[in-house]
């Protein structure tokens, strides 16, 4: 359990691999639905931090076309996957790296939010990693998926390597880091903010409307 733990530790995991590491990581969480677990916010702030730092021999310009690349492929790459063999795993029972209740949660997600939950979903544990297999699943048009998983997997990785870089800069904001990284998701996610709302709005009107009739 202890070399577990060492082995998902951001900080050695940059040690051992580098930048080659942390795109497998990232590619591994938004990609192979056994891989949820994996610490990618940490690792991609603690990467930011570093390249400030100069502890990272890799610019953060580098770090952040590398890891972009890396969540867009394996976004890709769970949609190839839902879409080829998705509905076999409905069938699949619970075990110690799946669990129903995970693809049950960002269908109903997906469903719900459609393409914001590719931009947005990235931003959210689990949801990053079952949202692109039900797209794959529902078949969604492969081209709107593309083009909502690339500004989602940018926006997601500037979101949290510039954190760190900012913090690694500016060395007296770090009493201030919760704040920051909160205001960067909220900013981030205002277009699901308001797709959900539109949605309650639209419900509610429904729902009036069927009361009426």
């Amino acid at each position: 359990m202890e070399q577990l733990l060492t082995i998902l530790n951001p900080e050695s995991l940059i040690n051992y691999g580098g930048i080659f590491l942390m795109s497998a990581v990232v590619f591994a969480q938004t990609g192979l639905f056994f891989c949820f677990f994996l610490p990618s916010g940490a690792l991609m702030f603690t990467a930011g931090v570093w390249a400030a730092t100069g502890q990272l021999h890799e610019s953060v310009f580098t770090v952040c076309i590398a890891l972009s690349m890396a969540a867009f492929l394996g976004n890709v790459t769970g949609y190839w996957f839902g879409y080829k063999t998705g509905p076999l795993l409905y069938k699949r029972k619970d075990s110690s790296f799946f669990k129903q209740e995970h693809l049950l949660t960002a269908n109903k997600f997906y469903q719900k939010y459609g393409g914001i939950a590719l931009t947005a979903g990235l931003f959210f544990p689990i949801i990053r990693t079952f949202a692109p297999i039900v797209a794959g699943i529902v078949k969604v048009n492969f081209r709107r998926f593309i083009l909502f998983t690339l500004i989602g997997s940018v926006l997601w990785i500037l979101a949290f390597v510039l954190a760190g870089y900012l913090i690694g800069k500016i060395p007296f904001i770090k009493p201030y880091l919760t704040y920051v990284v909160i205001g960067i998701v909220i900013t981030v996610t205002i277009p699901l903010v308001i797709r959900i709302v539109k949605e309650f709005k639209k419900g509610a009107k429904e729902n009036a409307g069927g009361t009426l009739s």
